[in-house]
């Protein structure tokens, strides 16, 4: 007596390929049970006893799809480019300490990724994306603050979350380096309160 795989179709999940299995026919006394294992699916056949000169293995019926990784680049938070000579912009950090720290650095750089580059106490929580304070810096001269853009509506909400604010206070992760701030010097505050957007997201739905 003989039993017959019908002919199916498995699809494997990590391949997305459909592939057609073939009608065998196996002699039922070597056919302990058919069931489907793996995670793509696959029907596999599981033979009990050992296999004669001739038996078909379910390797060679059903082959195992070989799963395809990928990954993508690391973003790295305070990496910066050197500036192109000639190009070389100045900035001074003001430490807690009240020790001076100056650097070189390019157009588009922002304060907080500068600081974390040159490894100041500058902690950035929410990965620079304005959702918290703790990239609060104080700018020491007015004319250069009036330089800058205006702070938005998402800015000045946790502006108002920031520890020691002042009428010059700006999140470093939102200064964006140029020319007409070259040579600003900024102050770090003593501390900083890690309060972010998500923390208050559940008392407005309230």
């Amino acid at each position: 007596m003989f039993i017959a795989c019908r002919p199916t179709l498995a699809v494997s999940l990590s391949t997305r390929a459909i592939k057609s299995t073939i009608l065998y026919p196996i002699p039922s006394r070597d056919l302990s049970s058919i069931r489907r294992c793996g995670r793509d699916g696959s029907l596999l056949l599981e033979i009990a006893r050992p296999r004669r000169p001739g038996c078909i293995s379910e390797q060679k019926l059903f082959p195992k799809a070989r799963r395809r990784f990928s990954s993508s680049p690391v973003a790295l938070h305070g990496h910066l480019d050197p500036p192109k000579p000639g190009e070389e912009l100045h900035v001074t950090f003001i430490d807690k300490d009240g020790e001076e720290h100056t650097f070189e650095v390019a157009k588009g750089d922002n304060l907080l990724d500068i600081a974390q580059a040159n490894d100041l106490e500058m902690e950035g929580a929410c990965g620079g994306s304005c959702a918290c304070s703790t990239c609060h810096v104080i700018v020491e001269s007015e004319e250069l603050y009036d330089k800058m853009d205006e702070p938005d509506d998402d800015e000045n909400d946790m502006l108002d979350l920031a520890f020691g604010l002042t009428e010059t206070s700006r999140l470093g992760c939102q200064v964006k380096m140029n020319k007409e701030l070259d040579g600003l010097r900024v102050k770090l505050p003593s501390m900083t309160r890690n309060l972010q957007a998500s923390d208050f997201s559940g008392a407005k739905k309230a």
